[in-house]
């Protein structure tokens, strides 16, 4: 007779950790971002709400933990003020109508939000894109995520290279909207109705591949060098 063996795959004890830290290293971009875009896309698409009912119903996490934060740890949750300023912004936009072409450059004001946020906070020494930063480049692991630390701390080349990714996102940003508030007035409505949307997938294009090779690889070397020098 045939013997059947079945493979179980086991989690040991030193994988664990590295799971549990790649999940904590991911969670502000959880919680900050992609639950409250399930939020919207879910209440819009899967039960037919409007525009400024799903912007508010989205708005309820960031808002809570926007506040909490402030209130418990007397600091500015700057990933989840974002996304509520955003939503705000959404809503009263939402209430501006008439001339086609301002209805496509009003979407412009959501990019202009995000953009100057991200770039103030560059300067002012909390750089929010840092948010999706980090978890890229420790991967969730113990020693290397110690390693940002010490160099975040220690090496002005390193924060420069932190904040120089962050003004990469918000200048990205800002052309974008520029970009696009000067189409929806010279070119034609139709043209502008789906080159919008290409504008704005440029713009992220763009700031992942200069944003990679120029901080998020250099970075990444900086902490893996500290890492093992550790």
């Amino acid at each position: 007779m045939a013997t059947i063996e079945t493979t179980r795959t086991q989690t040991t004890p030193s994988e664990a950790p590295a799971k549990a830290g790649r999940l904590a290293s991911f969670m502000p971009l959880i919680l900050d971002v992609a639950v409250p875009l399930g939020i919207y896309f879910t209440a819009r698409e899967a039960f037919g709400l409007g525009l400024v009912p799903s912007l508010i119903l989205s708005s309820v996490i960031p808002g809570i933990r926007t506040v909490a934060s402030a209130v418990w740890k007397r600091e500015f949750n700057g990933l989840a003020g974002l996304i509520l300023a955003v939503n705000v912004v959404g809503i009263l936009l939402s209430f501006v109508s008439g001339d086609p072409r301002i209805i496509i450059a009003k979407d412009s004001g959501i990019s202009s939000v995000v953009g100057i946020v991200v770039l103030i906070s560059a300067f002012r020494g909390k750089a929010l894109m840092t948010a999706g930063l980090k978890p890229w480049v420790t991967k969730g692991d113990a020693a290397r995520t110690a390693a940002w630390d010490r160099l975040l701390s220690s090496s002005a080349t390193f924060r420069g290279l932190e904040r120089r990714f962050s003004v990469i996102w918000g200048a990205a940003l800002l052309t974008e909207c520029v970009a696009r508030v000067i189409g929806a007035f010279t070119l034609p409505v139709d043209t502008m109705a789906w080159l919008s949307t290409v504008m704005l997938l440029a713009a992220i294009a763009v700031a992942t591949f200069v944003g990679g090779g120029s901080t998020a690889d250099p970075m990444e070397k900086m902490v893996a060098a500290e890492a093992k020098a550790a």
